[in-house]
């Protein structure tokens, strides 16, 4: 691994920035050699998500491979919000290391699973290939406000059925201790999503995890970007920038809020989600000359 100082750190999430959160899939093709080109200039790339591993391998690994991917990069991947790591190489993903320390008890899986089977199966479906959390998610043929109402109704359904099992669950501002006055779980709605997880994972965990892994190969750059479309996303930089990194933080969805925070916050113009994503990547491969002639 070249022991020059990178040009540049990236925490990527995938839903929104990268993949589209209409067709989950990634659609721009520039995307995607804009990545590789990145990558093959010694970029560390970490893909920092919600999402399964089998989804990243499906929809972000496989087209990277698909397109070439150098034999020489840093490439690294973390699922579930830092349950879920490994590698990514030329070869394609490493071996998967789940922490099963922050998985929910079976009864609680099962119950959910049962939940969206028996009254919400027409607007979201039960995400199986999760490992750690617990992940429902819009189907792409249920019109937008029909999931919002539903997802509504299926977090409260959730919250009741968690805490009539005896966990700890925080949802919102509501807080329902366990037996011996824990909180150790969260019901973490997003636009296309819920998943109930451990109060330990955020993208905070994961951006650590990722800088971690990279450390072992080389030295770490000192600018780094984060890029997001939630506002938890912003932990990626709070992390990056209390450990002392040049940071800021690309939104993808500002519309949401923009926060406050001691490090600039980017926006993309009038792009969002993986259009802005998109622009973001390919500022970079501009500005650090990599752009083929």
């Amino acid at each position: 691994m070249p022991d020059s100082l990178p040009p540049l750190g990236l925490l990527l999430d995938v839903d929104g920035p990268i993949a589209s959160p209409v067709t989950r899939t990634i659609r721009r093709d520039s995307i995607i050699a804009d990545l590789i080109t990145l990558a093959a200039a010694n970029v560390p790339i970490a893909f920092i998500t919600g999402r399964s591993s089998l989804f990243i391998r499906e929809q972000v690994i496989s087209p990277l491979l698909a397109a070439g991917l150098p034999e020489t990069m840093r490439m690294y991947g973390v699922c579930e919000k830092g349950a879920v790591w490994f590698p990514i190489t030329a070869a394609g993903m490493g071996t998967a290391v789940v922490d099963p320390s922050v998985a929910l008890p079976t009864a609680a899986v099962d119950a959910i699973r049962s939940l969206v089977h028996n009254r919400f199966a027409d607007t979201m479906f039960f995400d199986e290939t999760k490992q750690a959390m617990v992940s429902v998610e819009q189907r792409t043929d249920a019109a937008d406000a029909d999931y919002a109402a539903a997802a509504a109704d299926f977090n409260d359904a959730s919250f009741a059925i968690l805490t009539g099992l005896g966990l700890g669950v925080r949802f919102g501002d509501r807080v329902s201790p366990d037996a011996s006055g824990a909180v150790p779980f969260r019901i973490d709605p997003t636009i296309i999503s819920t998943d109930i997880e451990s109060v330990t994972l955020d993208k905070d965990h994961g951006a650590e995890r990722a800088l971690a892994f990279f450390a072992e190969s080389g030295p770490l750059p000192r600018v780094w970007r984060s890029v997001g479309d939630s506002r938890s996303d912003y932990l990626m930089a709070d992390h990056l920038h209390t450990a002392g990194y040049e940071v800021a933080h690309v939104d993808v969805r500002p519309s949401d809020g923009v926060l406050d925070r001691p490090y600039p916050v980017i926006v993309e113009g009038d792009l969002i989600h993986d259009a802005a994503g998109a622009s973001f990547l390919s500022y970079w491969v501009d500005k650090l000359g990599l752009r083929q002639r």
